[in-house]
């Protein structure tokens, strides 16, 4: 008897897609909470303009700047704050978050997959939260109070994405997690969206605090719903339909999530393919926190936008980087789907698009010298570019192994964070006169790095399931009468050589090619 896919998968709000939305939420709030202080902190320490004496250019590594009309005048990025701190004492705080996000990774990763994701994220983004609120009380307090706190945010924050992935490895089908995961991880980009964005008005039209109260309280909303309505797996969810139960188990291959599964260290460190991701991740997250934590000081100390501008224009970039984000998901699933193309194929096409094109995009808005509009357009076309990441890389540990997808989400993720580590430090230092042209040795360190270890995920990764997946595989016997081993496999999308590839159907009767398409 043949099981009728599209009947199951037309379900009225299915449960995946609740958890995908409430996922996406959860990684937006994450980084709005992360990425606040970066422009909230251009209003915070007092920015005093090098070239006062009207519009004229005293040095030519620095763009017009108008005189202000008042003390508190802030057009050309001219204010007094209540704080004073030099370059890199903003850089040494703005890294401290990564100091604390990549020691809780790994410990991430192992409770997402022994206990589930749905709780390990929830807390996480819970202290995320309450530590935001206390922002400016440690501000008031001094420097190293808020790098203190800023530490403790980022070891409740690093559990965000091993835990996502484990979630995504027990609620996503196949053929349809690429779409899903880049819906989910596309939360990166709204959320820098709205944290610059809505910071930035809320900066030029209220007091710094504000944005640290209103965002912390958003994330305790968030919470409270995320505990109400989201589960850790098909199995343990209380009111998911009988027909998505069934989609999810023919789909996917089970439904509760293995728990007594010993990790295979030894063969997770010593993969090629797994060290191809950490090095392209590293990579990646090195562009990535670059423009995160500095473009809105780019935006003020050398183009000289105020407030409400440098938010704005600072958040266009993360929105079409998120519409990238969601366009290329959805592409990545119907190639698979239809099969043009083989998973490690497109994977390192769409990760080497996501790679090159912010590399080339920011170096050639740092050449567009003082032209705003064209410096503007620069950055958000090369950034927007990097949206095809979340469907190459942020979802290749589920293609590597869905059983420990959390785990290596955790060594890659936090791998990662090395980079929030190093590039606000190295660009306080380098930046220290604010001139286009130390900014412009950052950007071409950026470029150099993404493109580099882009290369090493083209030569080196890899889409396919890897062996040690399964530590202990089931007798050939047992697998045979196992109900839930289909001639697919299902994680990753690919077929074994029993199954009907001319036709699309399994050796259980099942169509799985036209089965998967929603």
């Amino acid at each position: 008897m043949t099981t009728n896919y599209p009947a199951l998968a037309r379900i009225c709000i299915p449960q995946r897609y609740v958890l995908t939305i409430m996922g996406f939420l959860g990684v937006a709030n994450a980084y709005i909470m992360r990425a606040c202080l970066s422009i909230a902190i251009t209003k915070m320490v007092s920015q005093n303009a090098t070239s006062l004496g009207g519009d004229k250019v005293v040095n030519t590594e620095e763009c017009p700047v108008s005189k202000p009309s008042r003390v508190n005048d802030t057009s050309g990025g001219y204010h007094v704050g209540d704080f004073d701190w030099d370059q890199p004492t903003q850089g040494f705080i703005l890294a401290a978050f990564y100091w604390g996000y990549i020691i809780t990774h790994i410990p991430g990763g192992i409770l997402a997959q022994r206990f589930g994701g749905k709780h390990t994220l929830g807390l996480g983004i819970l202290s995320t939260a309450v530590f935001t609120i206390l922002t400016p009380y440690a501000a008031y307090k001094g420097v190293w109070p808020l790098i203190t706190l800023r530490f403790l945010m980022g070891l409740g924050e690093g559990t965000t994405f091993p835990a996502l992935s484990t979630l995504l490895a027990q609620w996503a089908p196949p053929f349809e997690r690429s779409r899903m995961a880049a819906f989910v991880f596309a939360g990166v980009q709204i959320g820098t969206v709205i944290s610059t964005a809505l910071s930035g008005i809320i900066l030029e039209y209220g007091s710094w605090p504000d944005v640290f109260y209103l965002y912390g309280v958003a994330g305790l909303v968030w919470f409270v719903v995320w505990c109400a309505i989201c589960y850790n797996d098909p199995f343990s969810h209380p009111f998911i339909t009988d027909d998505e139960k069934e989609y999810l188990q023919l789909s996917i291959g089970q439904l509760e999530q293995k728990k007594d599964l010993a990790t295979p260290w030894s063969q997770i460190l010593t993969s090629v393919p797994v060290w191809a991701l950490l090095i392209a991740e590293v990579g990646h997250d090195w562009g990535l926190y670059t423009m995160v934590t500095d473009l809105p000081k780019y935006m003020s100390d050398v183009m000289h936008f105020n407030f409400a501008e440098n938010g704005i224009l600072s958040a266009i970039p993360y929105l079409v980087m998120w519409f990238v984000s969601i366009c290329s998901g959805v592409i990545a699933d119907w190639v698979l789907a239809n099969r043009l193309m083989g998973v490690t194929t497109l994977r390192k096409v769409l990760a080497t698009i996501g790679g090159v094109g912010p590399a080339v995009g920011v170096v050639l808005a740092s050449y567009a010298g003082c032209d705003k509009t064209l410096v503007s357009v620069l950055f958000a076309v090369g950034m927007g570019l990097m949206g095809f990441f979340y469907a190459s890389l942020r979802v290749n540990a589920l293609d590597l192994s869905p059983n420990f997808s959390g785990t290596i989400m955790a060594l890659v993720n936090g791998s990662g964070a090395l980079s929030g580590m190093v590039t606000p430090t190295l660009v306080g230092l380098l930046t220290e006169n604010k001139t286009l042209g130390e900014w412009r040795v950052v950007f071409w360190i950026m470029a150099l790095v993404l493109i580099v270890t882009n290369f090493v995920f083209v030569f080196f990764g890899s889409g396919e399931l890897q062996p040690w997946n399964e530590p202990k595989p089931k007798p050939d016997a047992e697998a045979n009468n196992d109900p839930t081993t289909h001639a697919r496999d299902t994680r990753n999308g690919t077929f074994s050589n029993n199954a009907h590839l001319e036709t699309g159907t399994t050796k259980n009767g099942i169509s799985e090619t036209n089965g998967m398409r929603n």
